[in-house]
């Protein structure tokens, strides 16, 4: 069964529907820039009571407030401190909804998803994970700063159908390069997608470099890609 034919899967609504209404986002906004741990997990756990999908809390929710929590940092509007809560909240609320990601059909395929080296921002990599897990894959998340060494071991280990790397801080590009055409050279025919908030500066012509890497602009994106290409 297709899972977004699936009524009861988390990823059953299309892609691109807006379904958190916006009082609720702000709502959600204003008790995590506030360090709220419980009103947030209140509200998300309202949300999953009421069926929301686990995609839209994840788009419309964390991955949208914590884009408006990076930027409110970048301009001085709010703290480092209070940003890095608000992370470490957000990050919690996943390891809430963890258990929840598997109503997809399984598909027998693998990926796994890693930060570069010297990439300390994981939780978008964690998403991505998580997005893997809701369409029915197993997805191996690497962590942050995750060692070349290491990260080729558990790609020969697992020998996943695709790999996903992520990058957030645009000063790190030059670590993505290093690592792909690493693995390109052990690997050359592993798929191979990149993303993250870094590539709003530039790199988003990566595949014309290597063969076999694209770069994927949002969850959503990667859904389509996952069930439009990879399809049981």
């Amino acid at each position: 069964m297709n899972p977004q034919n699936n009524p009861h899967s988390p990823i059953s609504r299309q892609p691109d529907a807006v379904i958190i209404p916006e009082t609720n986002y702000q709502a959600f906004l204003k008790v995590l820039l506030q360090g709220d741990r419980s009103s947030c997990h209140t509200q998300v756990e309202s949300m999953l009571r009421q069926d929301t999908p686990i995609r839209a809390i994840y788009v419309e929710l964390f991955q949208r407030a914590l884009y408006e929590v990076g930027a409110l940092w970048e301009t001085n509007r709010i703290s480092v401190a209070v940003e890095h809560l608000a992370t470490a909240i957000v990050e919690s609320l996943l390891g809430t909804i963890y258990p929840r990601l598997f109503a997809a059909e399984r598909t027998g395929r693998k990926a796994v998803v890693s930060c570069v080296a010297g990439e300390y921002h994981q939780i978008g990599g964690r998403m991505v994970a998580d997005t893997f897990e809701m369409c029915g894959w197993d997805g191996y998340f690497l962590g942050a700063n995750t060692p070349m060494e290491e990260l080729c071991h558990i790609l020969l280990e697992k020998k996943p159908n695709m790999l996903a790397l992520s990058l957030s801080v645009f000063f790190n590009l030059h670590h993505l390069h290093t690592a792909i055409a690493r693995i390109r050279t052990d690997m050359p025919e592993i798929p191979i997608i990149v993303g993250g908030q870094a590539f709003r500066w530039g790199g988003r012509d990566i595949g014309s470099t290597y063969s076999g890497v694209r770069y994927i602009p949002t969850l959503q994106h990667l859904e389509r890609v996952l069930h439009q290409e990879y399809a049981p």
